[in-house]
């Protein structure tokens, strides 16, 4: 069946926002008087939920007060701090002309994905942007792709999940689309294999072959 739809994770895939989420994250955890964390020690927390991730470094945070008070921060600045992939932009530009339903499925707040979907003026090239709420609604990725199927009518066989993460591959493999692992972003070759990545690519040139291959 040819492939019609195509779901972006943002973070690691078509922006790079590693600064503004280290700097919104330490302002939190200091405000909060705890330990700031190193850019290894952030590396792995860049796609899941901080409230599944952050209690695994801090047992006993406050998730919900450090969310607020990160939050305080990258709503004015954090957002910002951040860079397009090199590529990614014409690659999605290419994608929307072929025709291909484009939908962002991100585990950033929607609020802070369409901020910087528009930001990078890439909204003419997205049919949606989708994330979590913050009350936590659609939190986990699995929720929210398989939400999307349905939102979209798509058959699960027509769609592609485009990532950098394990979660974006789990995702993909429980709405059962298609994966497409990104090894421009965080996540590395075992962890995107070891996810059950359908393939792997390593730029944003090589999109267009990939998703065709699916068909």
């Amino acid at each position: 069946m040819p492939i019609t739809t195509l779901f972006f994770d943002l973070d690691g895939t078509i922006s790079n926002n590693f600064v503004g989420i280290q700097r919104c994250l330490n302002f939190g955890l200091a405000r909060m008087g705890l330990p700031r964390l190193t850019a290894e020690q952030v590396h792995p927390l860049v796609g899941p939920p901080f409230r599944e991730s952050l209690p695994k470094l801090y047992p006993d945070i406050d998730v919900e007060m450090a969310l607020r008070l990160y939050r305080e921060r990258y709503d004015t600045t954090g957002w910002l701090e951040n860079e397009l992939y090199d590529g990614i932009a014409e690659a999605v530009r290419r994608l929307h002309l072929q025709g291909y339903t484009i939908a962002l499925c991100t585990s950033k707040p929607r609020v802070f994905a369409e901020k910087i979907i528009a930001h990078f003026d890439l909204g003419r090239f997205f049919d949606g942007v989708h994330g979590p709420e913050f009350d936590g609604r659609f939190d986990k990725k699995t929720e929210l792709l398989a939400h999307l199927i349905g939102h979209y009518k798509v058959s699960p066989e027509q769609a592609v999940m485009i990532g950098d993460r394990d979660k974006d591959i789990q995702a993909a493999r429980f709405a059962g689309t298609h994966s497409l692992g990104v090894l421009w972003g965080f996540g590395d070759q075992d962890e995107l294999q070891s996810a059950g990545a359908s393939q792997i690519i390593n730029h944003p040139s090589e999109l267009q072959h990939s998703i065709q291959s699916f068909a």
